[in-house]
This record gives C-alpha cells, sequence and structure tokens, in this order.
C-alpha cells in the first residue's frame, strides 16, 4: 500500500467505501418496496401474519437505511478530497442531479419514514400504508437520480465544454436519460428486489429449518421464493439488453469482459468459460471455450463484427484480470437465482414448500450472494469503464486533487479502521435481528403448519373472512 501513488490510493479508498455503500441502498431500495407489499396485503387481507412481518422487517430497514446514509454522506467527501479536479469539470452536469436527488427522493424518504416506523397507532391503517409506499418511491427515486449521474459517466450526452474545460449542460433531458440509463436503472432495480428476496429467503429458511410450524417464516419464505422465480429470468433479460448497449457505447469494456484480446471482425466469436487473462501477453490462458456462442450472446448474430482489447490503444483499454472474472461470477450467481426460485416453485407445486430441508439450506446458503453479485456487478461497470471516469473524455489519472500519498494514507487506514469497527457491528446487529424469529400472534389461518402459500392460499385467505381493514 505504501508504494503506491497517490492516484492509486485514492482510487482504492474510493472502492472501498463504495463497497461499504452499496450493500446498504441494494438491500434497503428492495426491501422498502417489500415493506409496502406487505402493508398493503395487510391493508387488503386483514391479515395478521403480514403486520407482523411488516414490524419485524421495518426495525432490519431502519438500521440498514441509517448504515446506508452515513456510508454514502462519508463517501461524497471524497469528491472534495481526492477528486477536486473531477469536481470541478462536472460540477455543472453532475451537481444539480446529486441536488436533484437529495430535494426530491431523499427528502421524501426522510419525510415519510418517521411515520412509517412509529406512525400507525397515529396515523390509522391507510395513512400509514401511503407512508410506506412514500418510502418505497423516495428510494427508488433515489437509484434513478444517482443511476442516472454514474450512466452519464459512462454514457456521457446532452453536454458542451466551455473554455475552462468544464462540462456544462445544453440539454437536460439528454443528460438524464443519457443512453445507457434506463439498462442500467432497471438492471440496478431488479438486483436489489433480488439481494432482498435472497435475504428475507434464507431468513425464512433459517427459521423454518427451527421450526416449520411457524406461520411467519412460512409466508416470508413463500413470498422469496415467487421474487426470485419471476425476477431472474428478468433480469436476465435486462442483462442481456445491458450487454447490447454496453456493446454499442462501451465496446473495451465488453472485450474486457469478455476477455477477447483478438478482435472478430468476422463473427463467429468464441464464448471464454474460463481461462487465466494476462493484459501483459494480451491472452487468456488455459482458456475454455465454446465456439461462435461470444458472438450469438453479444449481437444475437453469427457474422456481426466483436471488438477485441487489442483494436484499442494500450493507454484507452481496461484491465481483462478483474473484469473477466467479476462478470462471470455475477451472471453464475444470476443462474443460481433462478434455480433456487425454480426449486421453491416445484417444491411448491409438490406440496412441499416447508418440508424440503435441503432447500432451506440453499436458501441460508444463497442469502448473501444478492451482495455478492452486486459488488461483483460494480466492479465490472467500474473497472471496466477505466482508464475514464466520464468515458472517452476525461481521464482518472486527469481527475485527482494534487494531494500528497501520506495525506491520502493518513486518510484511507482512517477509513479502514472506523468502517471495519462501526459496521462491522453494525451488521453484525442486523444479523442478530434477523436471527430472532417474527414475534408471535395468533395463528394464520392460511399458512398454518398444514397448509402451502402459493396462489390458491391467497385466495382462500382473501375468501374465507380475511376481511378488509
Amino acid at each position: 500500500m505504501f508504494d503506491a501513488t497517490a492516484l492509486e490510493l485514492a482510487r482504492f479508498q474510493f472502492a472501498f467505501t463504495v463497497a461499504f455503500h452499496i450493500i446498504f441502498p441494494a438491500f434497503s431500495i428492495g426491501l422498502a418496496s417489500y415493506l409496502a407489499v406487505l402493508n398493503g396485503l395487510h391493508l387488503w387481507t386483514g391479515r395478521d401474519v403480514f403486520m407482523r412481518l411488516f414490524d419485524y422487517w421495518k426495525t432490519i430497514f431502519a438500521v440498514a437505511f441509517g448504515m446506508g446514509v452515513v456510508s454514502g454522506i462519508v463517501m461524497s467527501y471524497q469528491f472534495g478530497t481526492n477528486w477536486s479536479v473531477f469536481s470541478d469539470k462536472t460540477g455543472p452536469i453532475l451537481g444539480p442531479m446529486m441536488g436533484y436527488e437529495v430535494l426530491s427522493a431523499f427528502f421524501l424518504e426522510a419525510g415519510f419514514l418517521g411515520v412509517m416506523l412509529f406512525g400507525r397507532s397515529r396515523v390509522g391503517p391507510r395513512l400509514h400504508f401511503f407512508a410506506t409506499l412514500m418510502v418505497a418511491i423516495g428510494t427508488l427515486g433515489s437509484a434513478f437520480w444517482i443511476l442516472s449521474v454514474n450512466s452519464w459517466m459512462q454514457t456521457p450526452a446532452g453536454y458542451a465544454i466551455n473554455a475552462a474545460g468544464q462540462f456544462i449542460p445544453e440539454d437536460w433531458w439528454a443528460i438524464v436519460f443519457n443512453p445507457s440509463f434506463p439498462y442500467r436503472f432497471v438492471h440496478m432495480v431488479l438486483a436489489a428486489y433480488l439481494t432482498t428476496a435472497l435475504v428475507v429467503g434464507g431468513v425464512g429458511g433459517w427459521h423454518l429449518l427451527r421450526d416449520r410450524s411457524a406461520d411467519a417464516p412460512r409466508m416470508m419464505f413463500a413470498m422469496a421464493m415467487g421474487m426470485l422465480v419471476v425476477t431472474a429470468p428478468l433480469q436476465i433479460v435486462a442483462g442481456d439488453l445491458h450487454g447490447l448497449n454496453t456493446l454499442e457505447h462501451q465496446p473495451a469494456k465488453i472485450a474486457a469482459m469478455e476477455g477477447h484480446y483478438e478482435g472478430h471482425p468476422e463473427g463467429r466469436a468464441p464464448l471464454i468459460l474460463f481461462g487465466i487473462p494476462d493484459d501483459a501477453a494480451e491472452t487468456v490462458h488455459y482458456a475454455v471455450e465454446i465456439p461462435y456462442l461470444s458472438s450469438i450472446i453479444l449481437t444475437h448474430d453469427l457474422t456481426s463484427p466483436v471488438p477485441g482489447l487489442k483494436d484499442f490503444a494500450p493507454e484507452d483499454r481496461p484491465s481483462a484480470e478483474l473484469v473477466f472474472w467479476t462478470f462471470r461470477i455475477m451472471v453464475a450467481l444470476g443462474f443460481a437465482m433462478l434455480g433456487l426460485g425454480a426449486w421453491g416453485v416445484w417444491s411448491w407445486w409438490r406440496g412441499a414448500l416447508f418440508n424440503r430441508r435441503g432447500l432451506h439450506r440453499a436458501a441460508v446458503a444463497m442469502g448473501p450472494m444478492g451482495f455478492v453479485a452486486v459488488l461483483c456487478g460494480w466492479i465490472t461497470t467500474e473497472v471496466g469503464r477505466q482508464p475514464w471516469t466520464v468515458y472517452g473524455l476525461l481521464r482518472t489519472v486527469d481527475s485527482a486533487s494534487p494531494v500528497d500519498v501520506e495525506a491520502v494514507t493518513a486518510s484511507l487506514i482512517g477509513f479502514i479502521v472506523v468502517y471495519f469497527v462501526i459496521f462491522g457491528i453494525g451488521t453484525l446487529y442486523l444479523l442478530l435481528l434477523m436471527r430472532r424469529p417474527p414475534s408471535g400472534g395468533d395463528p394464520d389461518p392460511v399458512m398454518g403448519p398444514n397448509r402451502t402459500a402459493g396462489p390458491v392460499a391467497y385466495s382462500e385467505g382473501t375468501q374465507s373472512g380475511g376481511g378488509h381493514a
């Protein structure tokens, strides 16, 4: 670490803080929507199990939300300390967009959060549901603006450059809805929903391994498996569309992800499943390939050209040695999520969703894998963008502050110590909250020990006296 340059340390510091930060919004975005669903289902059916689950997960949401806010604030200070040149040049565009996120989405979350957490007995069930819905919409709004900012850095549009070298806005519509934004936004929101579904399913599976008759774990597990089997295929489709967009606008990133050092101007590019990329030798050692499949996946055509890293100047290439693997881990976990959801639905179809201990153990093991997939996806996106901060226009080396190595080293060590202590304790507290079972209550008539969740169960619960709040 101490032999590194100030630029390398600044990059590592930002990567470190982003890695800690992103796992909390990825969880809170999905969990806020899950809380809105639980609240709405209780309002619609009157079933006590939904409110018990709401009370269980709202405490977990509050802790995760707070940790996300704190880690995000700390991360933003680095724009002024380590990346002041970047802030100066992109401030006229990125500054207002970050301000919109605070003024709209974050204020919406903060304004209704207290009502959601503490106000049900004071405002009534309908207004409480509205407050929960506003918090969920606020989290999605935050994702909207943050992903728009990041997407503009990946695919800049709607700008001009003034005499001082600053990016200035010309078309805000083109800036906000830049070419890659729709794909990144959908991909990230689906990733958040999958992450939350895995956590909820893992917690449900943990408690089912201890008591298969408890109605609240049965309900959360059934809902998680249903969410996985719906969302995972959508994420695969969204990922494919995102890949086509990336090939169009950032072909060097695609070449690094695929491990293609040699271009294939006539198509028929093989898919490299595994291997060891070597940027210095410009090859993938011990490559295991499937002929033609990369062309089919990337272009949906055998004869369309597929770029290689050698098609770009050495100083303009991202490193394949990291993104090659992070991309494959993300994809593999995506298919594992689909498999877990399919296993759950098949078990429900056979009437054994709550009796298959192997499924419950698999859900527990997959519980944290959504966070791993999100981190791998973020690494693929950001490392694949190098050597640029604003793709094709502003290099990372030209974005850093003129600070000494010693200053960056001291702040980095401070971040590492504080983050591991504070967020380590916070994460441990979250795990302890998840470890305790949901509070008791009257047994649910639909989710009792002899019933299996599913569409029929919801119908029966509504028709047999579920009532309306």
